[in-house]
């Protein structure tokens, strides 16, 4: 990739209509000059990188072909989809996004017209589209729908669910697969090329539908027809599997070829019916260091351009995700039995040690949430101890699973629910506000939200202990820095803790939110109770505290609504206590994408918006005491 001052073209192109009106000699260039972009880009911000190295040449051929927005683009997850901002008049807000009032991390539908369909979560695309292609057809509109899903996203079941639900419906739409995990095969050649040219012509469409109506009449001779087609395909695709849910595979094809990217999908858009283009693509494509290393570039903080990415400085503080990491391989040296499980989270959730040093008795199921919970219940059953590694976020994927196959039978599946609370540049899609309020409601179900890292250590040991499913929430990052004991000791199951003794107002604060809790108590002189498990409550600490203080204020960093500041009003009520308490949590809205701090100021969760909180409570109660008196 070499270096540019000036981008001649990308600079006149403010939205897919002016990309639209240039001849198509000039879009290699332009591929050119946006690679050099995004390099200049992300070297003086942060984002992801390597993945829309790798889309360059098919953004620009679908928005060339396309007319977006009318027809629809829907991106899979949205990594991949900084090239689509930069040619959908975003270019000049790059810089700001994943930051405070920036530009969304992935495709939203209130920040572009041409954003079709909000994601974060990976493997819906192809549903989206197929119901944008179906309501084209109820309302008569003859838009086309295109979805565009990697080759991780699409080992999810609910990509196969889409296909087979598109299959059958015969609706028209156009599912491209990039798939970037491989180098180009021998299959991306000379071959390879001249028949996707073939198969995804108008004429060869023609010719198939004319043969397979006149041959079926005969369905020997059709039947001797299809399996030749299947085996002349087989020979230079793969695309059987994709063939018998009913769609149209052409491929696999080069992602970079531009030229022949334009002529095919040019060729699929006038095909009628499911289509499936399957390009190759490479992470990282046209800057060496990303090519050679995608994930180091996946995501990016700022960087030499000329020397690549320096070594993270190392971080002395223990982060949550190294506690788990340190946790699992100490309790697998003990306990054979322990294996663990992830779906696809291998190093955010701190498993990289484990891995190499218990590769046997480590799962990483790829994209599949569901599957994961029931993989792990499945084990239990039989004796394994499953501790299943999994984001706050992503176990919402898997709801069912853990309510039918682990709480009901009342499994022994430990969860390390990381990334609980906000997540910073992800935004609401990833932030891990709900987890507190859908778990605590299931039978049987030990939650427990640990405030630092040798309580959280602690906890996973408490939780693996139980012969029952538990959950151990946490955030991302670190926390206050505490030592952390080597030692594993089991917590009193249910039992809370008394950390500071005031007067008149007692704070219950759950996990990460003890911390300001204990910032603002020193202000007002109130008790503090570090609250450690969501269920079971400690209900005879809560009426202790109901007993001995005028107001009772539960503070967690989770919804408020359900949350578990909802247990203790719950504890309260069911002993016929008329105790004056307010919830503090996560407001009812939205909290969109900046940084941990950013996100925790928007949602007041910070010690000087907890000591707001109780003081504007307290003054309305003075305000209604003098009323009533006068």
């Amino acid at each position: 990739m070499t270096s540019k001052t000036t981008n001649s073209i990308l600079n006149s192109i403010n939205s897919p209509v002016d990309l639209r009106k240039l001849p198509e000699a000039q879009l290699e260039d332009l591929a050119e000059e946006i690679r050099d972009f995004l390099l200049r880009w992300a070297s003086q911000n942060s984002g992801h990188f390597a993945a829309s190295l790798g889309t360059v040449e098919l953004t620009l051929a679908l928005h060339y072909i396309y007319n977006t927005p009318d027809d629809r683009l829907i991106w899979d997850v949205g990594h991949q989809a900084y090239v689509h901002k930069i040619l959908t008049g975003r270019r000049d807000q790059l810089h700001s996004i994943r930051k405070a009032d920036g530009l969304a991390p992935f495709p939203k539908r209130s920040e572009s017209e041409y954003d079709a369909f909000g994601v974060g979560h990976s493997s819906t695309s192809i549903s989206a589209a197929l119901g944008m292609s179906v309501a084209a057809d109820r309302t008569g509109r003859k838009r086309k729908s295109v979805a565009i899903i990697g080759d991780g996203s699409i080992t999810a079941g609910m990509a196969f669910e889409a296909m087979n639900h598109a299959g059958g419906l015969e609706s028209d739409m156009l599912v491209v697969l990039n798939d970037n995990n491989m180098s180009i095969s021998p299959n991306v050649g000379a071959l390879s090329n001249r028949f996707a040219r073939i198969l995804s012509s108008k004429f060869y469409a023609s010719v198939r539908e004319g043969s397979k109506r006149v041959m079926s009449q005969v369905p020997n001779v059709w039947e001797l027809a299809r399996r030749t087609e299947e085996h002349v395909k087989g020979m230079i695709g793969q695309g059987t599997l994709f063939e018998e849910l009913g769609f149209n595979y052409i491929g696999p094809v080069d992602g970079h070829n531009l030229p022949l990217l334009l002529e095919t999908i040019r060729n699929l858009r006038e095909l009628d019916g499911p289509q499936f283009l399957h390009i190759i693509t490479r992470k990282g494509k046209g800057y060496g260091p990303a090519e050679d290393d995608p994930v180091k570039y996946h995501a990016v903080t700022p960087f030499d351009p000329v020397k690549g990415m320096t070594p993270a400085k190392k971080v002395s503080k223990a982060t949550y995700s190294k506690v788990f990491g340190d946790w699992i391989c100490d309790m697998a040296a003990q306990d054979q039995r322990l294996v663990s499980i992830t779906p696809a989270m291998r190093e955010g959730s701190g498993l990289v040690r484990f891995d190499k040093e218990f590769p046997e008795r480590h799962f990483d199921v790829a994209i599949a949430e569901q599957h994961s919970v029931a993989v792990a219940a499945g084990m239990a059953c039989d004796g394994l101890k499953p501790v299943v590694a999994i984001y706050s976020t992503f176990l919402q994927r898997a709801y069912d699973q853990l309510i039918h196959d682990v709480v009901i039978q009342d499994l022994p599946v430990l969860f390390a629910i990381d990334r609980a609370g906000f997540v910073g540049g992800d935004g609401s899609t990833h932030n891990g506000c709900y987890d507190l309020s859908f778990m605590r409601c299931l039978p049987n179900m030990v939650v427990m939200t640990p405030s630092d890292e040798n309580e959280c250590r602690q906890m996973l040991y408490t939780g693996y202990q139980l012969d029952q499913p538990a959950a151990v929430r946490y955030p991302r990052g670190g926390g206050p820095g505490v030592e952390i004991q080597e030692e594993m000791t089991a917590i009193p199951l249910g039992k809370a803790e008394l950390r500071r003794e005031g007067s008149k107002t007692a704070i219950l604060a759950f996990g990460s939110m003890l911390a300001p809790a204990l910032e603002v108590a020193e202000k007002i002189d109130a008790t503090v109770v570090n609250m450690r498990f969501v269920k079971p409550i400690d209900a005879d600490l809560i009426l202790e505290m109901a007993a001995n203080h005028d107001l009772l204020v539960t503070v967690e960093e989770n919804v408020v609504q359900g949350g578990a500041g909802s247990a203790v009003n719950e504890t309260l009520a069911a002993n016929g206590i008329a105790q004056v308490i307010i919830n503090y949590g996560i407001p009812d809205r939205l909290i969109e994408h900046g940084s941990q701090d950013d996100m925790l100021r928007d949602a007041g969760l910070t010690s000087e918006g907890l000591l707001n909180f109780i003081q504007e409570h307290l003054r309305k109660t003075n305000q209604i005491d003098s009323a009533k008196s006068a």
